[in-house]
């Protein structure tokens, strides 16, 4: 995956000279070449010009929620997601969550007119019956999925949330 932004593009050749053994030194350009290399760039000129024309990042789904408490202890403890962000616009007022799991990114909210209750989500996953075994663990009996081997692109595992949208675990074949 190519980084979105030139910024983090920049921090990771940073973080690609901070992790070279002693006596391995690059200079920050020598870092940008080999990274750019390695996304499949000629070198650096090649990676910086796609950062200045036009592009898109990945979508990240709004889910609508009606108890926020419910929702972080379902998709943060039950599904293993972590949170990015919390939002209100003043006490009292309804929460706006990010979460993610690997480079899966939801919205989960509670604003009116925010998502629709009861949408699906196909959400690519490796090692399948792993993640399936996590999820029983922490839902300790509370929520059985199983797993349709012959689910068009692959083993999918479906979950519902508590608010009625669908969760499409699949290991693409």
């Amino acid at each position: 995956m190519i980084p979105f932004t030139a910024d983090e593009a920049k921090s990771m050749a940073r973080a690609l000279r901070a992790a070279l053994p002693p006596g391995h030194d690059l200079t920050h350009g020598q870092s940008l070449d080999l990274l750019s290399r390695a996304l499949g760039h000629q070198d650096w000129n090649h990676l910086s010009a796609r950062y200045q024309q036009p592009g898109s990042g990945p979508a990240t789904p709004v889910l609508r929620v009606y108890d926020v408490a419910l929702a972080r202890a379902f998709y943060l403890d039950t599904l293993g997601f972590s949170l990015d962000l919390e939002h209100r616009f003043e006490p009292g007022m309804p929460a706006f969550l990010g979460i993610s799991r690997d480079e899966t990114r939801l919205a989960l909210s509670e604003h009116h007119g925010d998502g629709t209750p009861g949408t699906v989500v196909w959400i690519p996953v490796r090692g399948l019956d792993a993640y399936r075994s996590q999820v029983l663990a922490a839902a300790d009996g509370r929520l059985r999925p199983g797993i349709d081997r012959s689910a068009p692109g692959g083993p999918t595992m479906t979950v519902t949330d508590p608010f009625g949208n669908e969760l499409r675990f699949c290991q693409p074949s």
